[in-house]
């Protein structure tokens, strides 16, 4: 499959889109009887602000140590990765600024995996974050970058949080896993990150790992560690998140 070279005029809209699907499905959420519109609405602002502020740092302290331009550094690339642990950060922040001690990423995690699935359509049009190449039937060319076919890893990653948000959607309206949802989709996405990155043309540091596959392991076992803790947790409203 070639990819017209036109595509890449979607991206904007495509990032909209993005945006759009997950503030849908986060009106389509049980609201949360034990916060108030107003703290929900600070909460739900604070996910977005640190998201959004954590997925570009890397790129924005990487772009002023080579010298780019403020439009590239305010306009440059994102890591999804980051993304997650800045809004998940964020808001339990902003929580304990408020005195919240209920548990909010249950009702999180469907609308943040929709909105990845839909953004990494943006990556797909945009004819970024692209695979190595492969001669598989499916692999993509990408003439705005070469005329080799590669792995469409943004459509494996479409597929990873489309099917991730579809499980915690029956997982959440059944009562199974409560207050655990939203790391389990984190662990989830590592897992998958850390698999996915063979098919990524980025650079190997130590053992032969990228720096993706280093961050996705410690995030990882961070939260990891806090669902053996949140086992052993008699009372889930004693602790956060």
């Amino acid at each position: 499959m070639i990819l017209p070279d036109w595509t890449p005029q979607l991206y904007p809209l495509m990032n909209i889109l993005a945006l759009a699907t997950g503030l849908w499905l986060k009106k389509r959420q049980p609201p949360d009887q034990q916060l108030t519109p107003l703290e929900q609405f600070w909460v739900g602002f604070a996910a977005f602000v640190g998201a959004m502020t954590a997925a570009r740092l890397p790129f924005v302290i990487a772009g002023i140590h080579d010298g780019q331009e403020l439009r590239s550094l305010i306009f440059g690339g994102k890591t999804i990765l980051a993304g997650l642990v800045g809004g998940y950060l964020a808001v339990e922040l902003t929580k304990k600024i408020l005195g919240i001690r209920t548990r909010t990423g249950d009702s999180f995690v469907v609308p943040v995996a929709g909105s990845i699935a839909v953004g990494r359509l943006s990556c797909f049009v945009g004819a970024c974050c692209f695979g190595i190449e492969t001669r598989l039937p499916w692999g993509v060319v990408f003439p705005t970058v070469d005329m080799v076919a590669r792995h469409p890893t943004q459509l494996y990653e479409f597929l990873f949080h489309s099917l991730a948000g579809i499980v915690f959607a029956i997982l959440r309206s059944r009562g199974f896993l409560k207050n655990r949802l939203f790391r389990l989709y984190l662990v989830a996405y590592c897992v998958f990150r850390f698999s996915s990155e063979y098919l990524r043309p980025e650079a190997r540091l130590w053992w032969g790992l990228t720096a993706y596959q280093w961050s996705a392991a410690l995030i990882a076992a961070v939260f990891v560690a806090l669902l053996i803790r949140d086992t052993d947790t008699p009372s889930p409203a004693e602790a956060y998140c």
